[in-house]
């Protein structure tokens, strides 16, 4: 059963309105099976599309002619109805030729009309995102069935949905999910940029709350032979709460949250300067220029707050009463140190960005390309990305740890009791393999892992309420 499509000035008929599609998809999408499609329905179906979930509320309230919050049978044929509408407008604006079909060459060039380049092969993956019969074009019916549940329907919001679901964002999974590396014009006038900030560092201060424990755990793991001690995972942990309680176990944990904000304020600005530097005649930066952009952006933040993450670590190691908090850790150190002593172990720092930025990104893009192939290139859910996350930042620790326990131990230098302080970075993995071997470059990689998965689940699910609550994804 059909709808007599409109006449349009400079459009070809509107295509009829398939009822009988339309309700096969109402009870598809119906999970309850209560005659209803609600918000949760509507987002379930989005996600499993690679797209924004949040926008199912806008579906609802564009259809919702009732005002009970739901959309019954004939509610969601019209809103279905209205779209296609809407949608067939936008795809005979970009179907140039007006064969029928859209190919890479038409959206490159109407994608390139509103100041967006991409590469043939980038053009070809957006195809084969809404390609269901592998022809490498885009029919009518492939745009309406991909497009039909997002209410934006304007070309340059259709661009950015269709970009989203096909490339997704690559970030870290590891404290904190990245600020996404691409922001237009309006998100950042609209005030997105620091919204991203605040869920990330939101994120990122509730997982390293959770996971302090094991990380206060790992310090002490990698300075043993500093102190002449040697622990389990058990007797350290005993050892902690008998000296100062169970609140002790959180030491250190506020000059680590406390930092989470302007380090990220500052790579994010940092790396869409270094971007706009690299960027050249409105072509879309390569692997590597990302990958330099991230790394040097990882590096001027780190420099920056570099002394926070020394007072961490000495708050980390002290013991009751040694420091009455992060200002009397502070000032402790400048008398009996003086400044440079803040900026200890920042070498072995800065060269563990690369490398860990570097195998951390690779490898999260090649097991989710690897799940893509697989699964005809549909789009992961959550657990996916969060399993890729997972196993590419444990992949990235693992190069680039024995680097981040050079930095503690010489963090953690002046709090040997025996004294012994080394000269620098080289002198120290000297000292470390003569006296221990090359296994003491990874004490304390066991509490370091234990503490990666849900570190990565509790930062991601925290992220996502974060957006929502702050209304993040309303310009996309």
């Amino acid at each position: 059963m059909t709808e007599k499509g409109e006449e349009k000035p400079g459009l070809p008929q509107v295509p009829l309105t398939d009822k009988e599609r339309i309700i096969a998809l109402f009870r598809q999408l119906d999970v309850n099976d209560d005659g209803r499609i609600d918000v949760q329905e509507i987002r379930k179906r989005l996600r499993q599309q690679g797209m924004d979930p949040s926008v199912a509320e806008t579906v609802v309230q564009i259809g919702d002619r009732n005002n009970d919050g739901r959309l019954d049978e004939s509610e969601f044929l019209q809103y279905c109805t209205d779209q296609e509408k809407k949608l067939w407008t936008v795809f005979h604006y970009v179907d140039a030729n007006k064969d029928g079909a859209i190919d890479s060459d038409e959206i490159k060039v109407k994608l390139s009309e509103i100041n967006i380049r991409i590469s043939d092969e980038d053009a070809k993956k957006l195809l084969r995102k809404m390609d269901k019969d592998g022809d490498v074009k885009i029919t009518w019916e492939e745009w309406r069935d991909f497009l039909l549940l997002h209410p934006n329907t304007n070309w340059k919001e259709i661009s950015k949905v269709w970009r989203h679901a096909t490339f997704g964002n690559i970030g870290e999974y590891v404290d904190t999910p990245a600020i996404p590396d691409e922001l237009s014009t309006e998100e950042k006038d609209s005030g997105i940029w620091w919204k991203q900030i605040i869920a990330g560092g939101g994120a990122g201060a509730v997982s390293r709350t959770v996971t302090a424990p094991l990380d206060r755990l790992k310090v002490f793991f990698q300075v043993q032979s500093m102190t002449g001690k040697s622990y389990t995972i058990r007797s350290c942990l005993g050892g902690m709460v008998s000296e100062g309680g169970v609140r002790s176990l959180w030491r250190g944990n506020g000059t680590n949250v406390i930092k989470i904000a302007p380090e990220s304020a500052l790579r994010f600005f940092a790396f869409e300067k270094i971007k706009a530097l690299l960027k050249q005649d409105d072509q879309p930066l390569k692997v590597y220029e990302r990958l330099l952009a991230g790394s040097t952006a990882g590096v001027i933040a780190q420099t920056t707050i570099y002394p926070m993450e020394v007072l961490k670590t000495r708050l980390a190691l002290g013991t009751t009463g040694q420091y009455s908090g992060i200002i009397n850790c502070f000032n402790k150190i400048r008398v009996t140190e003086g400044y440079r002593s803040f900026y200890r172990g920042l070498t072995p720092s800065l060269l563990g960005i690369i490398p860990y930025a570097g195998i951390d990104l690779a490898v999260y893009e090649t097991l989710k390309n690897l799940w893509l192939k697989r699964h005809d290139e549909s789009e992961p859910g959550v657990l996916i990305p969060l399993a890729c996350g997972t196993v590419s930042s444990t992949c990235g620790q693992l190069v680039s740890y024995p680097l981040s326990l050079v930095r503690t131990r010489l963090q953690a230098q002046t709090s040997s009791p025996q004294g012994k302080e080394t000269k620098g970075m080289i002198d120290t993995v000297y000292t470390i393999t003569a006296n221990e071997g090359v296994r003491g470059l990874y004490r304390g990689i066991l509490p370091n892992f234990l503490k990666v998965i849900p570190a990565v689940s509790i930062g991601y699910v925290v992220y996502e309420k974060f957006k929502v609550l702050l209304k993040v994804s309303t310009v996309k």
